[in-house]
């Protein structure tokens, strides 16, 4: 065949009746609809100016490219893997605070969510060398401030790298792979205090602190890896189930130069986690944020540098629990920014060194999204918010006294921001339901944009053949009164005579939000062609979900799953009730959290729900990690009937239409075990069920053609059952 005239074939293939281009499992993730945007975007310190990692697949090369942030002009290409024999692509790179010098990560091996370990490269700016640190892969390599050292981990033990004599220190000998780990999170804290490095360097580059894990005591969880050896190979790791025990975690502070160890006396806390750790503007003032497990009181630590010696500066407390961010922010003086929701929306509030408050910077009955940072020169802080309705995104000024707010964004959809060194300019990220995303330079001062960096406009002309429906955004009121955010794709030859089924999709996790105007995900694609093959794609926004204020969102605590189910049961009865509906043909999907759910809806809605797709559910609480699950639950020891209540193993005798189950073999989050569970429940009551296993997937259940076959499996499903 002429692959030349292939995407010609494609077109005419896929065109419909009506002349209506369709769309395909295959052309979704072959990424036909992927938009074009700014990888890896830095913004520089020391110059006005941005960098971009780039790939250039003529050359199979990646580069680095240095950007003008007042003109878009390029002004440099720091480095190019072209111009580097042998040398691999560049997956992401840091800069030393001088900017002078750059840590390149390649060949990133994958551990977990957020975790890899990688080959680091040191690359001299000016001099234009390239250095390969080690002849072994690392992870977390970091700059200390001065840029004169290289602070990293390997197998469980923190090292320090001298530039200038190219020598290596040990700082930590104990670890030991599921047994102690410095520097780095263990599994639990990586995937659900969503950080990775556990280690910080002071201000003078003298310090190193770091957290400590003994996870010995905790349960260890293990699954086999079928691979394609005579043998499956048995992964254990440590994985704490609410209730039981956790990481055992201390903080110690490593002086570099007199190799001196301190260990920050945590006694008088039991049971606790370290959710953040940092140093502050003062090289010899250290930040931690002490957790309780129930995760409803915070104590926010400022820790002596040299005596280890600690005072409470900062104490936050909820009835259900403290949200944890990265938007705690120093200034200058050691005075801080800090965002809470205790006045019941996430706010950003203004303290002193001492902890005393200054100044609740925003108020309002709406939630700041996004802290992008405080200019102290003109004292104006900048941020992100739910101004303009809880399914939109702005990016707003204002002053730290809490005046002068400017809006910088006009556009009503998602409005994020990047902003120059000194805050005169800011590169806006938009996009919309409507709007594929388009990145321009605009001007802080007047908010004015300046020039359109891109736009994709290709994208959007390859889409006009396909004549795709608009996404409408409503408000959907049940019988019970409750008021949620909701959206509906019809079918563009949509006919209101006619009785159309429904496919509900939906996330529903606490905090989440799945009905927002932005522009397309993957998933948003399956769903307009599924529009394309005659059903009413729908979905709700219930009840624990987030960006609407404390209260909607922690009502569903110590019972989840029981409002979101309840709400969206009552959304499929009042969508039923719509005279272009068929009633008796509602289906629902959802992954993970949204597995939890759709096996729910179907048991607990048999009625309601003629058929369920449910990927990667979470089936039982109990078998779900300690540090999630006892943050909206706490234990099953402590609350056994919210465990029970609303798992759908113990409804299992409920199933009356069709239910997909599937799961990967090697999901490391949500365990197939949950899967098995399910399976053995529905058996168990003698129900009839379909189910897919993926060998050696972990929780996205990707690579290869998988994602294919798994989503070509899923329209089958529903369009035989529903």
């Amino acid at each position: 065949m002429n692959y030349k005239l292939l995407p010609l074939v494609l077109f005419l293939l896929t065109l419909s009746v009506s002349g209506q281009q369709k769309i395909t499992v295959e052309s979704i993730y072959r990424g036909m609809f992927r938009t074009q945007d700014m990888d890896e975007l830095h913004s520089l310190k020391k110059t006005n100016q941005y960098a971009v990692l780039n790939y250039n697949q003529a050359a199979q090369s990646t580069h680095i490219d240095l950007f003008d942030f007042a003109t878009l002009q390029k002004t440099a290409t720091i480095i190019d893997t072209k111009d580097h024999k042998d040398m691999p692509t560049i997956d992401s790179y840091t800069f030393d605070s001088n900017e002078k010098m750059l840590l390149l990560a390649c060949n990133s091996s994958p551990i977990y969510r957020r975790s890899s370990t990688a080959d680091y490269y040191l690359y001299d700016i000016s001099k234009k060398e390239l250095t390969l640190l080690f002849d072994f892969q690392i992870q977390e390599a970091t700059f200390s401030p001065d840029g004169a050292k290289i602070a990293f981990v390997r197998e469980n033990n923190l090292y320090v790298y001298d530039i200038a004599s190219k020598t290596t220190s040990q700082i930590t000998t104990d670890g030991k792979k599921n047994v102690i780990i410095n520097g780095i999170c263990d599994w639990v804290y990586e995937e659900e205090f969503e950080f990775v490095r556990a280690f910080d360097w002071s201000a003078d580059s003298k310090k190193i602190a770091y957290i400590r894990f003994d996870e010995s005591q905790v349960p260890e969880f293990s699954m086999n890896i079928f691979g394609q050896q005579l043998y499956p190979v048995n992964q254990t790791f440590k994985y704490p189930k609410a209730g039981e025990k956790n990481s055992e975690v201390s903080l110690h502070i490593f002086d570099v130069v007199s190799k001196d160890f301190k260990t920050v006396d945590l006694s008088n806390y039991s049971d606790f986690y370290i959710a953040r750790m940092q140093w502050t503007n003062d090289a010899n003032v250290l930040s931690a944020q002490i957790l309780n497990r129930h995760q409803d009181n915070l104590d926010l630590l400022f820790i002596d540098g040299n005596s280890a010696a600690k005072k409470v500066v900062l104490n936050e407390k909820d009835k259900a629990y403290v949200g944890i961010t990265n938007n705690l922010t120093f200034l200058k003086d050691n005075s801080f920014i800090w965002t809470s929701e205790k006045d019941g929306f996430n706010h950003i509030y203004y303290y002193d060194k001492t902890g005393k408050l200054k100044n609740q910077v925003t108020k309002g009955n709406w939630e700041v999204t996004a802290f992008y940072g405080l200019d102290e020169k003109n004292n104006t802080v900048f941020y992100q918010s739910t101004e303009n309705g809880s399914i939109n995104r702005g990016v707003y000024k204002i002053g730290l006294k809490g005046n002068n707010k400017v809006a910088l964004s006009n556009q009503l959809g998602t409005n994020e921001a990047t902003f120059s060194p000194n805050f005169d300019y800011y590169i806006r990220t938009f996009s919309s339901a409507s709007q594929p995303t388009t990145y321009t330079l605009n001007e802080v001062k007047s908010a004015k944009e300046l020039k359109v960096i891109e736009n994709n406009a290709a994208l959007s002309n390859s889409l006009k053949g396909f004549n795709l429906p608009t996404k409408e955004f409503f408000v959907l009121k049940t019988e019970k009164g409750n008021e949620l955010n909701a959206w509906i794709i019809k079918p563009k030859d949509f006919d209101a005579s006619r009785k159309y089924p429904v496919f509900m999709t939906q996330y529903s996790g606490p905090g989440s939000q799945q009905v927002a105007n932005k522009w397309n995900s993957l998933d948003d694609y399956w769903c307009l062609m599924l529009s394309q093959e005659g059903y009413i794609i729908v979905c709700v926004d219930g009840r624990g979900t987030g960006y609407k204020g404390a209260e909607f969102k922690k009502v569903t605590q110590l019972q989840l799953g029981k409002y979101e189910v309840e709400d969206q049961i009552d959304a499929a009865k009042v969508i039923g009730n719509y005279p272009y509906v068929d009633k008796s043909r509602i289906g629902i999907f959802g992954w993970s959290y949204g597995g939890f759910m759709a096996s729910n809806c179907i048991l607990k809605g048999n009625d309601i729900f003629k058929m369920a797709i449910a990927v990667a559910p979470v089936t039982n609480w109990r078998f779900y990690d300690s540090v999630y699950t006892e943050r909206y639950m706490h234990t099953p020891q402590e609350n056994a009937s919210g465990y029970d209540d609303n798992s759908p193993i113990n409804f299992a005798n409920r199933l009356k239409g069709k239910y997909l189950l599937i799961h990967g073999s090697a999901d490391d989050n949500v365990h197939v075990q949950n899967s098995m569970e399910m399976m053995n429940a529905l058996i168990k009551s003698n129900k009839q069920f379909d189910s897919q296993i993926y060998p050696d997937c972990n929780h996205g259940i990707y690579g290869g053609m998988t994602r294919i076959q798994l989503f070509n499996k899923m329209t089958n499903f529903i369009k035989e059952n529903l």
